[in-house]
């Protein structure tokens, strides 16, 4: 299954540019957060917890994925080895490509 996260830091901003294009990307699920990348992200563990393997998670941009450097590193390790797929639509950071694979072994 296709899902879509999104996240914006302040209730002052809208999801609506990340949920429209995580939609044209044809995802069948879309969470939605409003946290600062400072603090716990509830729902994207949530989510995150719920995939298996053969499962896409995309995002709009790789920064939307996590708090911090190496938290996104840790989220995109930990999707790796469990065979679930991540795709960012801005940047075109795809794991299961061949650039996507040595864009992220260059990133860890």
């Amino acid at each position: 299954m296709k899902y879509g996260y999104a996240r914006v830091s302040t209730g002052d901003q809208k999801h609506d540019l990340q949920v429209d294009a995580l939609q044209k990307a044809g995802c069948e699920e879309i969470t939605t957060e409003v946290m600062s990348g400072a603090k716990s992200l509830a729902k994207r563990d949530d989510l995150l917890s719920r995939l298996v393997e053969g499962d896409e998670l995309v995002v709009w941009r790789l920064d939307r994925l996590g708090r911090s450097t190496l938290d996104v590193l840790e989220r995109l390790e930990d999707l790796q080895r469990r065979g679930i797929r991540f795709i960012t639509l801005e940047g075109s950071f795809d794991t299961q490509t061949a650039m996507g694979k040595a864009m992220l072994t260059i990133m860890a």
